[in-house]
């Protein structure tokens, strides 16, 4: 659609919509459940709770998750968390009333008794790291039908801790961003805390309270909901509630000095306080489970921001309470069946907590050079998998894990405000600590083994292309390794067999398959072979080697299992030619995984050498250990700090051919010779690919306007649609003397250099500024918009050439390009260099604002909450 001054703008999507009308609906539905309990004294049965279960977990999981996510694209670090973080919370009460319908009734008496209450109410969990209980251990037997037992109040309460302290943080963070948000989650709050109030109080005035504050939250969100949708529509705002908020956030904390080792801001989520402990956990997996998919979709968006260390942080959190949850699923019914001692024999003899305990240590040793915060985080993680190993007797295990768990959620919750609170500040207001180690030194203790000369010629090379997901790779594959290790006497063990059911195949093939994923994304189609065909193979291996043993798999079944050996035998053969193009870790890890399968294939024939498959299991589980440090390493400081091995074999065709293989000219942007280079074609009428500070984009001299009407061609982009002009700095501008007002002046000086453009009245000014001959090619009759990008390549250009018409490189539909690869492609003259961001910039249109008014056209990289709270800033100063 186009504004009223002729500018073409796009319809401002807010997904803070679909959020709010996701938690308004959803505690709609579950307020008349309240008031008809209340009323008549009945709580919701059978089929009504599966209905009711089934449309909180459609509306509030997945219609919330979704703005979630769409949030996370916008750089909206509080609106991703709050929106993801209470997806979590609805889809896990959906599944909770699930599991209340399938289950039988208890009880037909028509008051509300403790025991009714108990299990009527249950928005609760069992995903808390905070509640410590020995009833697993000491509990008496439960309902034959184990699975659809129901925590008991005290077990509920304690899962709704960590949802309550997560409420109300998030809370007092929107308190700093506008007016409505605030009072939706405070609403939710106090809802959680009376519903806890429900499970100790026999009496219906909980309810009632409870569906009244449900209600404050419908009328919140759906009045918060009308002022986004209306404001998208008049592109400004018009009902109140948004662009002010309660109290400005800078209020919190003056003159502290940021550290310098601040990490991207807002990259902490709501996670890992995930557990507890009841005499069934079957609904406790499906909690945890939900909430680990958060942190696995946090680790994918990791991967698309590049940052690998993220990357793995999470996607190693969401494996470990995968895997725990699930392997508490399988122990709690053991523990009441079969004896103690048998049970404790079983755990004691798994092995793969102790890849966990690794894991957690390289994260850590990598963390140091971060802020003091995040390494006392990583430190608690590694507390927390010492306390799950299982050689722990049960009753200390139990003790210590509590205590771990108890720590690592405080630590959780205190660097979630943190990261929410600076984000939207833009500074460091809530202490993170110091560095603890500078970079540069701890890039020499984990290249102690080169010698300086070497170290030197490691630091000062290119960035290489190294794969994000090459260490989870190797992780999900070390603990699944280990976890299978057993000797002939466990493999006799059915609480061992049992147990080991998740952590092979949680590591192995759930996780891996996101691996897979990732890969694929990333452009490694080919190279997405290796984990898809091992996920198979620890998914067989689970089947057969654990599942096939309780089901007792007979000798003709298990001939259907020896043909998939010899099948895997021969694919795992061609993965080891394309690792031998790879490097020698990854050769290496294939040549053992061959003789592994070897050993598959003789277990098949009931020829089994445990010795040698507890031997090549081991060595498999080493390489990973060192695959996934040195993959992590060299992710994290972007350069080949640890070696992974030269290729065994090297495409030497492929080299000569991709040589000459660039239809277009490539100049080097770290060379002025490259630049020199660029600016005489750019003189001469050329059109040119460059980096700015967010995408690439295709620029022409304003000297020439026949290379402005070639971008159109390049792009196919619609005549309708303007380009902007680029400038070197704000001063270049004041130079023209345009008739700009000082608070638009003032406003520029705020917001150049940077990924915003503005929106100005044409003049002849323009003129002046050396746009010349492209004065009707640029803009649009009344207006043009500029960009002053925070990048050094394309201001030198500017400074030299004089402004530019660019406009992104992406032909037109197509996402935006941020690599010269993606350019060379348009076959046109190109700078190299990665782009910093990968959304275009943020418009603003300041037409109006000498009456006090702007308006957000496009957002883009830079949050248009985040350009408001500048507006707002300058426009006080101004007063």
């Amino acid at each position: 659609m186009a504004s009223s001054d002729g500018f073409p703008a796009s319809f401002y999507g807010e997904p803070g919509v679909l959020g709010m009308l996701s938690n308004g609906i959803s505690a709609f539905l579950v307020l008349l459940q309240n008031f008809n309990t209340a009323r008549t004294g009945v709580p919701a049965q059978g089929v009504e709770n599966i209905l009711a279960g089934v449309h909180l977990i459609l509306i509030g999981g997945v219609c919330q998750l979704i703005a979630g996510l769409l949030s996370f694209r916008k750089y909206d670090h509080l609106s991703s968390t709050a929106f993801i973080g209470y997806a979590a919370l609805w889809g896990s009460y959906g599944a909770t009333r699930i599991f209340q319908g399938a289950s039988q009734p208890i009880t037909t008496n028509m008051t509300l008794s403790h025991d009714l209450m108990s299990n009527m109410t249950m928005p609760t969990s069992l995903i808390t790291n905070l509640s410590l209980s020995a009833e697993l251990i000491n509990g008496t037997s439960q309902s034959p039908d184990w699975l659809f037992s129901l925590p008991i109040p005290q077990s509920a309460i304690g899962g709704l801790v960590p949802y309550i302290l997560l409420s109300l943080l998030l809370a007092f963070c929107s308190a700093t961003v506008n007016v409505i948000m605030p009072f939706v989650f405070g609403a939710i709050t106090l809802t959680l805390l009376f519903e806890a109030v429900i499970l100790g109080v026999s009496s219906a005035w909980p309810l009632i309270v409870s569906g009244i504050l449900e209600l404050l939250i419908l009328l919140f969100a759906v009045y918060g909901s009308a002022a986004l949708l209306v404001k998208g529509l008049a592109q400004r705002y018009v009902l109140k509630g948004f662009g002010n908020p309660l109290f400005n956030v800078l209020l919190l904390g003056t003159n502290q000095i940021p550290t310098a080792s601040a990490q991207s801001l807002g990259q902490e989520k709501k996670k890992n306080t995930n557990f507890g402990y009841i005499t069934s956990f079957s609904l406790g997996a499906v909690w945890v489970s939900i909430i680990s998919a958060a942190q696995l979709l946090s680790s994918y968006y990791a991967h698309l921001r590049q940052d690998g260390y993220l990357a793995t942080k999470a996607g190693l959190h969401a494996t470990y309470w995968l895997t725990k949850a699930w392997e508490e699923f399988v122990l709690s019914p053991l523990i009441v069946s079969e004896p103690m001692g048998e049970v404790a024999a079983g755990r004691q003899a798994m092995v793969g907590d102790w890849f966990f305990v690794t894991a957690a240590l390289l994260l850590l040793v990598v963390s140091l050079s971060n802020d003091a915060l995040e390494v006392a985080h990583n430190a608690l993680f590694l507390l927390l998998s010492v306390s799950t190993i299982h050689q722990i007797p049960l009753q200390g295990y139990y003790m210590f894990f509590g205590v771990s768990c108890s720590l690592f959620a405080a630590a959780s919750l205190y660097g979630t405000f943190c990261r929410l609170i600076n984000s939207i500040a833009e500074k460091i207001l809530i202490p993170v600590g110091p560095q603890l180690v500078s970079s540069i030194r701890l890039r020499s203790v984990l290249c102690c083994c080169c010698s300086p000369g070497k170290l030197q010629g490691a630091l000062s090379l290119s960035p290489p292309t190294i794969q994000i997901t090459d260490t989870l790779f190797y992780l999900t594959n070390g603990v699944a390794a280990l976890s299978a290790l057993h000797s002939a006497s466990s493999s006799q063990s059915g609480v061992f067999l049992r147990l080991s059911v998740p952590w092979v195949l949680v590591s192995g093939a759930v996780v891996q398959g996101l691996v897979s994923r990732l890969q694929v994304r990333g452009g490694q189609r080919f190279g997405s072979v290796i984990p898809s065909f091992y996920m198979v193979v620890w998914a067989t291996w689970t089947w057969y080697r654990f599942a096939g043993l309780m089901l007792q798999i007979s000798p003709a079944g298990s001939l259907g299992f020896t043909a998939g050996a010899i099948a895997f035998l021969v694919i795992n053969a061609f993965l080891m030619l394309i690792a031998a193009y790879g490097n020698l870790v990854l050769l290496s890890l294939t040549t053992v995984m061959e003789v592994v399968l070897v050993c598959f294939l003789l277990s098949t024939l009931q020829q089994l050498p445990y010795q040698l498959e507890i031997a090549m299991l081991a060595v498999f589980s080493i390489i990973c250990v060192y695959g996934a440090l040195a993959s992590l390493v060299n992710c994290t400081f972007s350069q080949r700090l640890l070696p992974l091995g030269p290729p065994l074999f090297k495409d030497v065709k492929q080299q000569k051919a991709s040589s000459p293989a660039s239809p277009c000219p490539v100049a080097d942007s770290k060379l002025t010779s490259g630049l020199l280079k660029i600016t005489r074609l750019l003189d001469e009428g050329g059109v040119c690919g460059i980096p700015t500070d967010t995408v690439y984009a295709l620029a022409a001299s304003c000297k020439n306007p026949q290379a402005i009407e070639s971008i159109y061609n390049i792009k196919d982009r619609p005549a309708e649609k303007p380009i902007c002009i680029c400038i070197s700095s704000v001063e270049q501008l004041v130079a023209a003397k345009p008739p700009f007002s000082p608070l638009l002046w003032e406003f520029m000086r705020n917001v150049y250099p940077g990924g915003i453009s503005c929106i100005v009245c044409k003049g002849d000014w323009l003129l002046r500024l050396g746009v010349g001959p492209a004065y009707d090619r640029v803009g649009t009759k009344d207006s043009i918009m500029i960009r002053v990008p925070d990048h050094t390549v394309t201001g030198h250009l500017c400074d030299i050439t004089g402004p530019l018409a660019i406009t992104s490189a992406n032909p037109s539909g197509e996402p935006d390009s941020t690599h010269h690869d993606m350019v060379i492609r348009s076959r046109v003259f190109c700078v190299t260099g990665i782009s910093n961001e990968v959304v275009a910039s943020t418009v603003v249109n300041c037409l109006k604002i000498d009456e006090g008014t702007i308006s957000i056209v496009r957002e883009g990289c830079v949050p248009a909450i985040k350009v408001r709270q500048i507006f707002e800033r300058v426009k006080s100063s101004m007063l």
